[in-house]
């Protein structure tokens, strides 16, 4: 598979300092903010600042992990005040103080969706008996108020002129599945008043509500598809119909995929398939697209004057934070990188490119994979093959480099990504067929990629893998129990037994769990039939790790002894600790030995 041309593997270490992780911009005190994140540093996320003149500098205490628990995938963890920094930390709420750098603990809960208003704080704390919309003053002594309390969930507290806006869900739903957008009349230090719900209910998700010009805006999937409404304090109308995902899939709390720039315009993320693209709405409603570079931005945009702050990247540029300046109505824009990746043995590095590949499965509907070739390969290369399934299972494919990727396809491996069956980017419809069918047709669509790359003569028979993380790796493992195309899996934070997930996935996602199952159901060491490696973290709160352990005992008494590796102190995102090397590097091998065997035989 090699020329002499030698492809540089890229190597584990590098795939690791590589995977920089930017998250959660936003604009405050006459600057630009954003989390950082490092997996080689081994120091957890901090808060980077940016301002013209300045460059970017960490403004969180060195040692401090910021990040919010809440609803147990947090967001919204930091805001930025009259030169205060407030942060969510594992413990509670948190301020800077100025004399010594260091940060003072507030109050202790789960916070997130922090939100500055007129003269205090707004957030979400969560509890075991539900949520919470606090404020705390910005200045003097702190003290914590409840200003809406419920049994379910809360999020996205926005404050406006007299106006207090924010999301509702029960404990019974997602907020992709049923969210509310509730308003009531509000001053601060004050209580809300006449609370009344605006959008929203049992089959709308109505989510990230926004105070604009002389309205409230929020995005809702009343039309199938996540699009941007308005409220005038009257009537409620669409902006601008979309035929695409006008908001990502409410995983955290704090997401702006939307914003308004000061003559009026709107600033809009729009996800089509694996594809995202950014579009200006003019104030007759014009959908203008804006030409960039990027493939891939994240929810997270802060606009001020003509300006947006975005985090994009593409299949050759790595994720980074850049301003755009929309001033002119020409699409083709000017881009200024603020922070990027820095790793120069790696800005030389041969990249393998995707191909979008459409196949058609049972049902007549098609299922859309990103296909990466071995780096570097011949227009007729055929290759060992490696399916993703993502984690979600409500998330997409990534169209952006990803370097955990590129290691394996600098490997002469090719990486194929599918957007199964209730993958986000393809309308509600799309979203919701996966319930009650979990373990079959996100299974089925990952095996007909693969037959589809067996019968083209682009993968090597007997050398097919599927890999997958959290309910990715539940569909990996139900993969293996049947005969199909796949040799071996790999199930990185797997979901094992839904029913038994459903008892102890933290409260957020128990009505996700109990929408989920009811298709395979448990993996049954049994059924296994193909080799299999587990790979888990031991502190892991979403997908605990007795399940897998438990799997792994019953693989073994039958005499299918797993290949098991255990993180100690590792949570649910391996990709992304600081033994993510050692995943990657348990992962190749896993594959080379069953490669190794199949020869031997």
């Amino acid at each position: 598979m090699r020329s002499a041309d030698r492809i540089a593997e890229v190597s584990v270490e590098d795939a690791v300092r590589a995977s920089v992780s930017y998250d959660q911009l936003r604009m405050g005190d006459g600057a630009l903010y954003w989390l950082e994140s490092r997996p080689d540093a081994g120091r957890g996320t901090a808060v980077t600042r940016w301002r013209s003149g300045e460059g970017k500098r960490d403004v969180s205490p060195k040692g401090f992990d910021v990040a919010s628990g809440v609803h147990a995938y947090g967001g919204g963890s930091f805001a930025a005040a009259k030169g205060t920094l407030w942060c969510a930390g594992r413990d509670g709420l948190y301020r800077s103080r100025r004399s010594d750098d260091q940060l003072e603990l507030i109050a202790h809960g789960s916070f997130g969706d922090l939100t500055v208003g007129d003269g205090e704080l707004l957030a979400v704390r969560e509890s075991g008996q539900g949520d919470e919309l606090v404020a705390v003053s910005l200045t003097g002594a702190p003290k914590v108020r409840t200003l809406v309390s419920s049994p379910g969930f809360l999020g996205a507290p926005r404050p406006g002129q007299g106006w207090l806006a924010w999301t509702r869900w029960s404990e019974r739903d997602m907020p992709w599945d049923a969210c509310e957008i509730w308003v009531a009349s509000y001053s601060p230090r004050h209580q809300v008043d006449g609370a009344v719900r605006l959008a929203g209910g049992p089959e709308e998700s109505a989510v990230e509500p926004r105070w604009g010009p002389g309205a409230l805006y929020f995005v809702s999937d009343r039309s199938g598809w996540w699009n941007l409404y308005r409220w005038d304090g009257h009537r409620v109308e669409a902006v601008a119909p979309i035929a695409g995902e006008c908001a990502a899939e409410p995983w955290e709390l704090g997401y702006a995929s939307y914003g308004f720039l000061d003559d009026g315009r709107i600033v809009l993320v729009v996800q089509e398939g694996p594809r995202h693209r950014l579009v200006v709405i003019e104030p007759d409603g014009t959908v203008r697209p804006v030409d960039l570079p990027y493939t891939s931005i994240k929810p997270y945009l802060a606009l001020r004057g003509t300006t947006a702050a975005l985090i994009g990247s593409s299949p050759t540029v790595a994720p980074q934070v850049a301003l755009v300046d929309l001033a002119d109505a020409d699409p083709q824009v000017q881009v200024q990188v603020l922070a990027r990746p820095e790793h120069a043995a790696l800005d030389r590095a041969r990249v393998s490119t995707p191909t979008e590949l459409r196949v058609r499965v049972a049902s007549g509907r098609e299922v859309l994979a990103l296909v990466y070739p071995p780096t570097g390969a011949a227009a007729d290369w055929r290759a060992p093959v490696i399916v993703r399934a993502h984690p979600g299972p409500t998330a997409s494919c990534q169209l952006r480099l990803d370097w955990q990727a590129q290691f394996f396809t600098s490997r002469g491996f090719a990486v194929v990504d599918v957007d199964y069956l209730g993958s986000t980017g393809y309308g509600r419809a799309f979203r919701e067929s996966l319930y009650g069918r979990w373990g079959l047709d996100d299974v089925g669509d990952c095996a007909a990629v693969a037959v589809h790359l067996l019968s083209t003569g682009r993968a090597v028979p007997g050398q097919v893998f599927i890999r997958g993380a959290s309910a990715g790796g539940y569909t990996a493992l139900h993969a293996v129990t049947q005969d199909g195309p796949f040799a071996a899996a790999t199930a990185v934070s797997a979901i094992v037994d839904p029913d038994q997930w459903a008892q102890t996935v933290p409260r957020f996602q128990r009505a996700h769990a109990m929408r989920l199952r009811g298709g395979a159901g448990r993996v049954r060491a049994a059924a296994v039939r193909r080799p299999v490696l587990l790979i888990h973290g031991t502190a892991d709160e979403v997908a605990v790790v007795e399940d897998v352990r438990k799997l792994a005992d019953e693989l073994t008494s039958l005499g299918m002894a797993p290949e098991v590796l255990l993180l100690a102190d590792v949570g649910h995102y391996v990709a992304s600790s600081r033994r993510a090397g050692a995943a990657l590097e348990a992962e190749l091998g896993h594959y080379r030995s069953v490669m190794a065997d199949a020869a031997n035989d």
